[in-house]
């Protein structure tokens, strides 16, 4: 990913989240994590972002475009994603999710993240704050 992706990036990142991250969180992201695109014949469906200090990985976002979810391409993206982490030497995986997210998840423990945590009204709603909970999966091979 790179700032002349961040007008489709951010197309698809308002299409998934009521609350979606902007596009100075991008901007800061590109910077100092790893920012990646997926692509289905030829056009933008999906991007993710990692990042890896040590040997601790923090999946920070993964997105897929509405339209395009439900056929794999969440599992595919986060396969990459988890490759990334393990070349760079990441042992584990951490990530939040929103408390009421059952279909990520249900990707992310398939995938075999566990939950080990919840951070109290971590994430905004439009009616208040809802909690996020806390997962991590081993990358040993």
């Amino acid at each position: 990913m790179t700032e002349a992706d961040l007008d489709a990036v951010l197309k698809i990142e308002y299409a998934a989240f009521s609350h979606p991250w902007t596009r100075g969180i991008f901007q800061d992201a590109l910077k100092s994590y790893e920012c990646w695109l997926m692509f289905e014949g030829g056009q933008q469906v999906g991007h993710g972002v990692i990042q890896v200090i040590l040997d601790e990985a923090h999946l920070l976002n993964i997105t897929v475009k509405p339209q395009n979810q439900g056929r794999g391409l969440g599992l595919r993206l986060l396969e990459y994603l988890m490759t990334r982490a393990r070349e760079r030497r990441a042992l584990e995986c951490f990530l939040e999710v929103r408390a009421s997210n059952g279909a990520a998840y249900r990707l992310y423990e398939r995938y075999g993240f566990n939950e080990v945590g919840r951070r109290r009204d971590y994430y905004p709603t439009a009616g208040g704050r809802e909690d996020a909970l806390v997962m991590v999966c081993t990358l040993l091979d």
